[in-house]
């Protein structure tokens, strides 16, 4: 598929951005660096959000390759959650990189049972020794 407006296309076909993928992590392997989405994207010589954009904006042709190389790079990271001391940046990565979320489900049930609700203006002032 052609890009038909904006700036041509970085990489023409899949073969070349998965061979460079593949280099990214081995590169990362070998000068133990932890894998990152900055880090794929500055090694395929673009930043996060054109890396992003490229996920997205050729669905068709790099998308599986994208979201299998940040999947790779979730893993890494979520494998660093059992790291002691590192908790807070690595949930902070995975909440900005990876859509994750803190959620709680809260169910309220009963009934609220107010015992003045028949009472008058005039009734809650005497309670109240509002006379």
């Amino acid at each position: 598929m052609e890009n038909k407006v904006g700036r041509p296309r970085k990489y023409k076909n899949v073969e070349e951005l998965q061979n460079l993928i593949d280099e990214y992590f081995t590169f990362c392997d070998k000068n133990k660096r932890p894998y990152t989405i900055t880090g794929l994207a500055l090694f395929l010589d673009m930043d996060r959000k054109q890396l992003l954009r490229y996920e997205k904006e050729y669905e068709d042709e790099f998308c599986h390759t994208i979201k299998r190389a940040k999947e790779r790079v979730q893993e890494f990271v979520e494998c660093c959650l059992f790291k002691k001391g590192i908790a807070a940046g690595v949930i902070f990565n995975l909440k900005n990189n990876f859509n994750w979320e803190d959620k709680q489900d809260l169910n309220h049930s009963g009934s609220i049972n107010n015992p003045y609700a028949n009472l008058s203006e005039e009734e809650l002032r005497k309670l109240a020794g509002d006379s």
